[in-house]
């Protein structure tokens, strides 16, 4: 091993080592990989940045404003209630929202084609008693096994289909990866139909998650401060500023007759007002007889009164890439800037008992928050906050609806018949939807996962690397020399298998950079066909069903879901062990070896 495959083999392990640890964002670690191979000399200066213009991060970065775009036309939504009203039984519960998410997946990003069908998923199943957990995971897997049967429904897809053409100077097309995806897809989901939500534990699919997990009824409470009280006349932002430390929020004022929820920091506490506050019991009781306040009542209110038409109360789960992520409450001022009150976080299927002001946000985390009913989706949506109840659905302009489907099917077809890269027909796409009015020029970059696009951009010229320095010959030597006398299948199941693992610990994207490579090498010195080791990379770098690290979808409803981490790898093992089972054969017959 030379000096710089050595160098590159320990920037690569760090890396990974970072990937599986977290603690810092996977765009943070891809972008200092980068900027720590160019210092080494293992990427030229003048190559750091090139992978941002590569097709592949041009050709996701076009399928996220897309997906983003027909999600807002409000079609989407029309189909995802149509589908979810089969929630009478468990089966038909799983099936329609899981094949439509699947569906979904194929022509847009995942993540959207979730974050459509979440609300919908979680509202049909507390309506028929149901757990969310039952349907959750298998709504997550299907999304991520939908995005294996076309070129444009997963990035490592797009990623594989554009490292082909760099190699055989022809990319994959739109459909080359049906035949052996949708066979995956189908199998898939007919085991998570029929097997796979049952290996889900029994106490998690009892659960009435996120309603059990964000139980706040207990901890909201009614005072009023008597005559002369030092706090009289004083606002409602200055009381509160001043429970800040013992984290208790003043949710709402009962003045006579009238409950006021709406902004109302600016009001003075008035003799015989009533304060409705949320906090811990202890600090509560604390803060109150400090205050010189009395408790009315015997019986606490209940989080109904938290809320009336001005004022909501909802569910948020945090998304990937959101503005609060790894940010505290108490650093964001949510009730100061944005206008909202964090009243109750779940994490990993438990209500969270710490101090909620200091907690990091991770992506997962369900927030209960109370706000004006009319800011609330475009603040939360800022802040990178899913919804987890169904938005009021309103079929936006027939006309933007028409057009955005038919500018978007247009470049579906001239990527299909190989007419134009994939590349230009969906930035084209992209630039048809500014110029016609279906997206505007504020709402082009809203959205792009910018994450993403930061991990590919800076992990492609680290994965050139590889190759530059000898180092995917070397590790490719190395898998030839223990395949001597064994068959090629294996091996191309063993390829597959490698790419599924890392999959489950570090982002898909960047473990097809770097499987990519190597597949083509050992293909290269077993004499096989180099196009199905490439597919068996595509579906393993897609196949991260073990962990809730793996994929962004797996993480995102884990707090809904009330999941723990080893729940996801009870349904997800058999599935990877199908997914090599199916993959591998057909493979083989697509693409002759």
């Amino acid at each position: 091993m030379t000096i710089d495959q050595s160098l590159l083999a320990g920037v690569l392990v760090v890396t990974l080592g970072l990937f599986v640890w977290g603690r810092f964002r996977f765009d943070i670690v891809a972008a200092g990989a980068l900027i720590v191979s160019v210092v080494l000399g293992l990427v030229p200066a003048d190559a750091a940045f090139s992978g941002f213009g590569h097709p592949a991060v041009i050709t996701v970065a076009a399928v996220l404003i897309i997906s983003r775009t027909l999600g807002a036309t409000g079609a989407l939504d029309r189909l995802a209630e149509v589908v979810g009203a089969a929630a009478k039984s468990v089966t038909s519960h799983i099936v329609s929202l899981s094949a439509l998410a699947a569906v979904l997946s194929a022509f847009m990003n995942n993540v959207g084609a979730l974050a459509l069908l979440m609300p919908v998923a979680v509202q049909t199943a507390l309506k028929a008693k149901r757990s969310p957990a039952t349907i959750l995971m298998p709504l997550s897997f299907g999304s991520i096994l939908g995005g294996l049967v076309t070129l444009i429904g997963t990035p490592p897809n797009i990623i594989i289909a554009t490292y082909r053409g760099t190699t055989r100077g022809e990319p994959f097309h739109m459909f080359d990866f049906a035949p052996v995806g949708a066979a995956v897809a189908i199998i898939g989901l007919l085991y998570l139909v029929t097997i796979g939500w049952r290996l889900i534990p029994t106490g998690r699919r009892a659960a009435n998650a996120p309603g059990d997990l964000l139980d706040i009824d207990e901890y909201v409470t009614e005072v009023v401060a008597p005559e002369g009280n030092g706090l009289l006349g004083k606002t409602l932002k200055a009381i509160g500023d001043g429970w800040e430390d013992e984290e208790i929020v003043i949710v709402a004022l009962i003045r006579g007759d009238r409950r006021l929820t709406g902004p109302i920091q600016r009001r003075v506490l008035k003799e015989g007002d009533i304060l409705l506050l949320k906090g811990e019991p202890e600090p509560m009781t604390r803060a109150v007889g400090v205050a010189g306040l009395s408790f009315v009542g015997d019986e606490r209110p209940q989080s109904e009164d938290l809320h009336s038409d001005e004022v909501t109360l909802m569910e948020f789960v945090v998304a990937a890439g959101a503005l609060i992520e790894g940010r505290a409450p108490r650093d964001l001022h949510l009730r100061d800037h944005f206008g909202i009150n964090l009243l109750a976080l779940s994490r990993q299927g438990a209500s969270y008992k710490g101090r909620i002001a200091n907690v990091r946000f991770r992506v997962g985390d369900v927030l209960l928050l109370q706000g004006d009913a009319d800011r609330m989706p475009e603040v939360t949506a800022s802040l990178g906050c899913l919804p987890l109840v169904q938005r009021d659905l309103k079929l936006r302009n027939p006309r933007r609806l028409i057009m955005a489907a038919g500018i978007f099917g247009g470049a579906i077809a001239l990527t299909a018949s190989g007419l134009l890269p994939a590349a230009v027909a969906l930035a084209g796409a992209v630039l048809l939807f500014v110029l016609t009015g279906v997206l505007s020029a504020r709402e082009l970059y809203d959205g792009v996962d910018w994450p993403v696009i930061v991990l590919l951009g800076a992990m492609i010229p680290v994965g050139g690397a590889l190759e530059v320095t000898g180092m995917t010959q070397l590790i490719a030597d190395s898998i030839l020399v223990g395949a001597v006398g064994v068959p090629v299948y294996l091996v191309l199941g063993f390829i597959l298998v490698v790419t599924m693992t890392l999959s489950d610990i570090m982002n898909n994207a960047a473990t097809a950079v770097v499987m990519a490579p190597i597949g083509v090498a050992v293909a290269a010195g077993l004499g096989s066909n180099p196009d199905a080791f490439l597919m068996a990379v595509a579906i393993g770098a897609s196949s991260a069903f073990l962990t809730p690290i793996g994929h962004q979808n797996n993480a995102l409803v884990m707090g809904p879901g009330g999941y723990h981490f080893g729940d996801y790898w009870r349904v997800g093992l058999p599935l990877e062990v199908i997914i090599v089972a199916v993959a591998v054969p057909m493979l083989m017959w697509v693409w002759p070896l």
